[in-house]
């Protein structure tokens, strides 16, 4: 009698291992703890970043530029200042693509805040991917992704976090299996319990869950994020 219960539990211990070991192998779509962010502007004037940390934000994306003629007058005091209040931070650009290559938008990201250090308290560069792509629509939009990526990297080691939506994906780059992986994955998606993942991805990095967010130190409404994962491996993704 003992016999066979011994061999059905072992069968059972090797499932569960075998079960585990697979899990390691990629991350989930959406892990247990998320870590609460936010992003930030110079439609944000006014932020008490100590106040911000109180509240249970630990990360934020700050903008710096946009295409090639726009910096944020305020991005210093906002990288600066919530670098102090203990926030990990990070620089994003907004992608215009239809006015200048993406060479040219991450030389000009790269020269006005955008870079990387192996700090453990800065995130990647991000590109904010949700202007028209008009006819850039496609292979020509792919492209202009990967000089961009390809441009940023070759600077920082690092390739950029790209933020889009479903929808502007869907309609601007399509399916892109082989490509979009290799990018960590910050989706805007909103009023969903889970967000919708673009052709391309297995998993999120970042969920932007809000537009018209609330936090302490932040008088006006603001984007509201959560990164996949514990505070712990925000670190371990900042320090790259």
């Amino acid at each position: 009698m003992n016999g066979p219960r011994l061999i059905a539990r072992l069968a059972l211990l090797v499932a569960g291992l075998v079960t585990i070991s697979l899990g390691t192998a990629a991350p989930p779509a959406q892990a247990a703890e998320q870590t609460p962010g936010i992003d930030v502007s110079n439609h944000q004037p006014t932020i008490d970043w100590s106040a911000v940390r109180a509240s249970g934000v630990r990360w934020t994306y700050v903008l710096a530029t946009e295409g090639t003629s726009f910096r944020n007058p305020i991005f210093a005091s906002q990288y600066v200042g919530s670098y102090r209040a203990g926030l990990i931070r990070g620089a994003y650009h907004m992608a215009h693509p239809l006015n200048s290559s993406g060479a040219a938008q991450a030389r000009y990201f790269l020269a006005n805040g955008g870079r990387w250090s192996a700090d453990g308290r800065t995130l990647p560069g991000a590109l904010d991917l949700e202007q028209r792509c008009g006819d850039l629509a496609g292979t020509r939009m792919r492209a202009w992704i990967v000089e961009f990526q390809s441009t940023y990297r070759a600077a920082t080691g690092r390739y950029a976090v790209i933020y889009t939506s479903p929808s502007w994906w869907r309609q601007c780059v399509g399916t892109w299996s082989a490509g979009s992986a290799a990018y960590p994955l910050w989706i805007a998606n909103y009023r969903v319990s889970r967000p919708t993942i673009p052709a391309g991805w297995s998993y999120y990095t970042m969920w932007q869950w809000t537009d018209r967010g609330r936090t302490d130190g932040i008088p006006r409404p603001v984007d509201r994020n959560r990164f996949n994962g514990s505070l712990s491996r925000l670190q371990a993704f900042a320090l790259g």
